[in-house]
């Protein structure tokens, strides 16, 4: 079955014009879209980058080789998944290439690609808990600073900066190709279940694909995204005790 990823391209270009206009007439939403960048550029350079060094530490030297293992954001940047992830706040990066018969056998194949695949989102979410401590760093020892112009900026950096990790993470848990909770699923399924899910991959695709263009992604991650938000939350109040 063949799907025509050109239609994908031209439903995102409109989403995008669309919302761009409305951010057009809005100077703090375009504050925030401005914000979002750098934001974007590290959830998905650091997301990249934890496939290529997971990938590399159990033998496959194929992410090294081709320049993945960098923290250069041009290296991992695919233009749907990151104008998605912008715009929508879940997305995907380039996709690291990796080589499952290099790595070593201390473990096997598919269980090694599912380390490699869950590499990213527990990268993202690491990011989520670090900009929340420095974030809850800032309310607990300069105050005063948080009401100031740049304190406001900042503020509202970390706070996107958190959501798009966690948004990111979660997203790419989904179990649909090409998401990573495809791969990292696949040691937990019976054979028969593997089987199924390899050789219906496409329609697997394009249910993924009808799911975030009809936004129903967001329905489905919400809730959780919500929920780990709020318990990082909770762990940096509880730290600094505030």
């Amino acid at each position: 079955m063949y799907f025509d990823k050109r239609f994908v391209y031209i439903i995102l270009g409109c989403l995008i014009v669309s919302t761009l206009m409305g951010y057009l007439t809005d100077q703090n939403k375009l504050l925030g879209l401005i914000i979002s960048i750098p934001s974007v550029l590290i959830a998905i350079t650091f997301h990249e980058f934890a496939h290529a060094f997971a990938a590399d530490k159990l033998g496959d030297d194929t992410p090294r080789r081709q320049g993945r293992l960098s923290l250069n954001p041009l290296h991992h940047l695919d233009p749907v998944g990151s104008l998605l992830l912008l715009f929508a706040g879940f997305g995907w990066g380039k996709p690291v290439e990796v080589n499952p018969r290099n790595y070593n056998r201390n473990i096997s194949m598919e269980k090694a690609d599912a380390i490699v695949s869950i590499a990213g989102p527990l990268m993202n979410f690491a990011l989520a808990i670090l900009f929340m401590l420095i974030y809850c760093a800032i309310y607990k020892f300069s105050p005063a600073f948080v009401f100031t112009n740049y304190g406001k900026i900042a503020i509202l950096f970390l706070s996107v900066t958190i959501s798009i990790n966690i948004g990111l993470g979660v997203f790419n848990l989904l179990p649909l190709p090409p998401l990573d909770g495809s791969k990292v699923i696949m040691p937990f399924l019976p054979y028969n279940a593997k089987r199924f899910f390899i050789e219906k991959e496409q329609i697997f695709y394009i249910a993924f694909v009808i799911i975030w263009i009809t936004g129903l992604a967001g329905y489905i991650i919400s809730p959780v995204i919500n929920v780990i938000s709020n318990g990082i939350l909770k762990l940096g109040l509880l730290i600094f005790g505030l």
